[in-house]
């Protein structure tokens, strides 16, 4: 997908949910999820084989050179950042081997988390040999969130900056190309239940966030993994219908679980945005985008 479709979709993303009123009460953004968010956390992965840092990752970027992000230019994260009159929050992984980040106001600007190849569960990297799942990532925020309750001197501050602060989750994609690459999984799980392994799974990482101070959520749903190149190949017709199937059942599951988990806790709100909606409209509609080829994939190579 080229750099204009990519940009629709994630701006889409962006002007959803937050205007310019709710965007000045904003303290922060923090990031959790997979290559769509990514900033370039898996830079510092020495393992990982899912790295965007050469050619032609980052050939429209401001720099002109790749950044770790899996775009030819700016991603999601970006996007959200600069609705809401931020920096791009930096990569954890970063901030933590910089020596010139000598204290940890850095984190009270916002943070990524957010890691390629990352799934819901453990263990949906192993095709990248490395990277950092969502309950890795939690992990990696619990400590930030000590970091910072010691930088502003007590939990009551700390509080009202992340009540005012955006916690964008991008996550789940991974999880279901792991489902049908694994004879494993298929034997244990039917696709139905696979998903709502995901939907009840990804609720115990969100409500760990919540016990941390989150309050305001921008969650996206899976976007038409079954049109994803790697699986089109594989298939006669033009998308794998079974992947887009479960894609669709697994963003049913999600949008029930965000309403319940809402009403279990006080304070939450939430954005979801159906990606899935809007990656197909621009297939199906492409030159309402100003498309001729959406089918054709332009590199090689896709994480």
């Amino acid at each position: 997908m080229g750099k204009r479709a990519f940009l629709i979709v994630h701006a889409f993303f962006v002007l959803f949910s937050f205007g310019s009123s709710k965007a000045e009460m904003v303290s922060a953004v923090y990031v959790f999820g997979d290559s769509l968010v990514d900033v370039g956390n898996n830079n510092y992965l020495t393992l990982s084989i899912a790295k965007a840092n050469h050619r032609h990752y980052g050939v429209d970027f401001p720099t002109h050179k790749p950044t770790g992000r899996f775009s030819n230019g700016k991603n999601a994260a970006d996007f959200v950042a600069e609705k809401l009159g931020f920096p791009t929050s930096p990569p954890y992984l970063s901030l933590i081997t910089s020596k010139a980040n000598k204290n940890n106001a850095s984190f009270m600007d916002g943070v990524s988390f957010a890691s390629a190849g990352a799934g819901i569960f453990d263990g949906t990297d192993e095709r990248y040999r490395q990277s950092i799942p969502l309950r890795k990532q939690m992990d990696y925020y619990s400590i930030v969130h000590e970091e910072m309750t010691r930088e502003v001197r007590g939990a009551a501050g700390l509080q009202k900056h992340l009540s005012k602060s955006i916690f964008v989750v991008v996550i789940g994609s991974n999880d279901i190309f792991g489902y049908f690459e694994s004879s494993d999984l298929r034997k244990k799980s039917t696709p139905q239940q696979y998903v709502d392994s995901m939907a009840f799974s990804l609720k115990v990482q969100l409500q760990r966030l919540y016990d941390h101070g989150a309050r305001k959520f921008e969650i996206a749903g899976v976007g038409t993994l079954g049109c994803c190149p790697d699986f089109r190949l594989k298939n006669k017709t033009e998308c794998f219908i079974e992947a887009n199937y479960m894609a669709v059942k697994y963003n049913e599951g999600l949008q029930s679980m965000l309403k319940e988990w809402q009403s279990e806790n006080g304070g939450i709100i939430y954005s979801y945005f159906d990606t899935f909606a809007a990656i197909n409209d621009l297939i199906q509609t492409p030159a309402s985008y100003g498309f001729s080829e959406v089918k054709v994939p332009v590199v090689d190579w896709v994480s």
